[in-house]
């Protein structure tokens, strides 16, 4: 637990370096004010680049900062008037200011678009060193107010953000913001200052955090699939280097029988028998109004491409042995080798720029895609969809195009509408769908890079109406509310309350193979001092695999405005808390209350007896609630004992 309105406050301004910067002096600065520097350039890139490449580029930039000479003026980094500012302490000296100036300036740099026929600039091709092999890493999580402020940031311009950071992380006046600016080439510095003073209510304490901190990483496998794939498509490519050379010269265009498949490799009358398009399984399109059951396998097969058996080859031989160019994803646990027997065909037909085809092996379903024009950027995506059901199997992502999302919907749905997440007094907007069942585009909260809306899908049968989100995999995932033992599909006026401050949460748990997300309210608490009531929520991410789920405990304190994320509590990853297994949960939070004090909060869903804090903070409360007073800053920790007299910790 950590308190969320701590502020430092800024020391005295230092006075304004003269003279030349040594090389030995600039690396000095460099060394000692390493990790500050690193984070200013994190914070002025553009999120645009991905967390991992922002990581890796500030380091880049950081590291290239020293000057080539043995000496330089003082100003060559652009910050001849400005100070250091109070922070970081005894910096006010040229070579930091020097450096600071050049991290500056190649941050600004980074943002630029590439020009078609002009030279780039070397801050805006992807670094060489430091460079990472096999991982990703990013900054730690940090909580609400953070993610709040990232995305703040992120609707800034590049000089916006740097007029914030400096003013914020450098607590420079805004003379020198400005003189800093106008030497790092920033054209107006006084339209970067007003976009800053637009970021008037965060806390610019929050700059120091571990959300904005690239020194402090996590790290996870990038597709281990993937490369899997292209270490034997490397091994394959090498052996047939000399053939294709000599291929190169003769003439020809369009696809080939096996499109952009890689060679066969065995012949098996089994395998090519699943590879024949004649043998695609092809399901009645009145077969769900009688089936037992309502799920993948009762789709039919629709779309104006159904009878092109070149396509339809194609797409089964990629599926088989994709070659060394085809874009192959999959979620988390989902086998991506060839189908065992002749699988079902569910839509091949045209989506935006691409001939789509859908296919459903039982297991999983898989989408194909090409180009309309040319021959090149063929995509191979898996998704597991076992244990399906007529909720889950409603809709499969057709197609992603300039942030829009298009939707395949199962043939048992009835209407199609919009609604945003975080407008939830808002009411839905119609969705067109043609005769296939495939919609108009709606907005993607997946490609989005701020959370200002979440548009989700909303779909009507005969049973309910039911909400999907696209979450970046070819299956969208549910969203439900209630107890895990009964969630339900949001219907009322509370439920679409506190999915309002949940949906920007949600990116935490994308691309991980999501089947459904659940939010339950376990808890409410009156807080001290009639601050109002705050509500406890537990959000559970189930995955179609079942391992992998993630769980997050929030804290929703009363008068915070509508659609703002709550608070994160606690979260927890392959955890069967909050779940039909184990559906306790605990958390707490520091709390801070109008008037200025600070208490240790925490609640318990129904299981919970009496709750107690030992560490940092000592204090105990009969039933499920509790409420002690604490201190900025304070740490606690969190136990409580069961009905039944078994003691548990808090959600981790």
């Amino acid at each position: 637990m950590r308190p969320q309105d701590v502020v430092t406050p800024p020391a005295p301004p230092s006075p304004a370096p003269t003279g030349r910067v040594e090389l030995d002096q600039a690396e000095a600065a460099l060394v000692e004010h390493y990790p500050r520097l690193v984070r200013i350039a994190y914070l002025v890139l553009p999120p645009s680049l991905g967390r991992n490449r922002r990581v890796l580029t500030a380091h880049a930039l950081a590291q290239r900062s020293l000057p080539r000479g043995r000496t330089v003026p003082a100003n060559a980094g652009g910050t001849a008037a400005a100070r250091a500012g109070g922070r970081p302490e005894n910096a006010a000296d040229p070579g930091y200011l020097y450096v600071r100036g050049r991290v500056l300036r190649q941050a600004l740099d980074a943002g630029l678009p590439l020009r078609r026929f002009a030279r780039p600039k070397r801050a805006q091709l992807p670094p060489l060193l430091p460079h990472v092999w096999g991982l990703r890493v990013f900054p730690r999580s940090g909580g609400a107010d953070e993610l709040a402020l990232d995305q703040r940031l992120s609707a800034l311009s590049g000089p916006g953000r740097a007029a914030y950071v400096l003013r914020a992380l450098e607590d420079l006046p805004d003379a020198d913001v400005t003189q800093v600016l106008n030497d790092a080439g920033v054209a107006d510095p006084h339209a970067a200052l007003a976009e800053a003073d637009g970021m008037a209510g965060s806390d610019p304490a929050l700059l120091d955090s571990a959300e904005f901190d690239p020194c402090s990483l996590q790290a996870r496998p990038t597709d281990l699939m993937r490369r899997r794939q292209h270490a034997k498509a490397a091994l394959v490519a090498a052996a047939a280097l000399a053939v294709c050379g000599a291929l190169l010269g003769l003439p020809g265009e369009g696809w080939g029988p096996d499109g952009a498949a890689a060679p066969a490799y065995a012949r098996n009358p089994s395998a090519e028998a699943a590879l024949d398009p004649g043998r695609l399984v092809r399901v009645s399109p009145t077969a769900w109004q009688y089936s037992a059951r309502r799920d993948f396998s009762v789709w039919p097969a629709r779309g104006g491409l159904t009878g092109d058996d070149a396509l339809l080859r194609r797409a089964l031989a990629v599926w088989a042995r994709p070659g060394s160019a085809v874009q192959t994803s999959a979620t988390p646990a989902t086998p991506p080798g060839p189908p065992m027997g002749p699988p079902q065909l569910l839509y091949a037909g045209v989506v935006d720029r691409a001939r789509v085809v859908l296919l459903h092996d039982g297991l999983r379903v898989v989408r194909y895609a090409e180009p309309k024009e040319g021959t090149g950027g063929v995509a191979l995506d898996f998704a597991r969809t076992d244990d399906a059901d007529s909720a889950s199997a409603s809709a499969l992502v057709a197609g992603r195009t300039d942030g829009n999302v298009r939707y395949l919907t199962a043939p048992w749905v009835r209407t199609t509408s919009v609604r945003d997440l975080l407008t939830p007094e808002g009411g839905a907007r119609p969705l067109r769908r043609d005769k296939d069942g495939l919609t108009n585009p709606l907005p993607s909260p997946a490609q989005a890079r701020d959370c200002r809306s979440w548009d989700v899908l909303e779909l009507r049968d005969s049973a309910a109406d039911r909400l999907l989100t696209d979450l970046g995999e070819l299956t969208p995932a549910r969203l439900t509310y209630g107890t895990p033992s009964a969630p339900k599909d949001l219907g009322g006026a509370v439920e679409r309350a506190a999915w309002a401050r949940t949906a920007c949460l949600l990116p935490g748990v994308a691309s991980h193979g999501v089947r459904s997300v659940n939010l339950w309210q376990y808890a409410q608490q009156s807080l001290p001092e009639a601050n109002g009531t705050a509500a406890w929520l537990c959000t559970r991410a189930e995955t179609w695999r079942g391992p992998g789920s993630r769980v997050m405990a929030q804290f929703h304190a009363p008068g915070t405005l509508p659609g703002a994320p709550g608070a994160i509590a606690a979260r927890a990853e392959d955890s069967p808390a909050c779940g039909v297994r184990d559906p306790k949960v605990l958390a707490g939070v520091l709390w801070k209350s109008r008037a200025g004090s600070w208490y240790v909060l925490a609640a318990g869903s129904g299981q919970f007896a009496s709750l107690a804090t030992s560490g940092g903070v000592d204090g105990s409360a009969t039933g499920r609630l509790l409420a002690v007073r604490a201190k900025a800053g304070a740490r606690a920790e969190l136990n409580g004992v069961l009905s039944d007299g078994n003691r548990v910790g808090a959600l981790h």
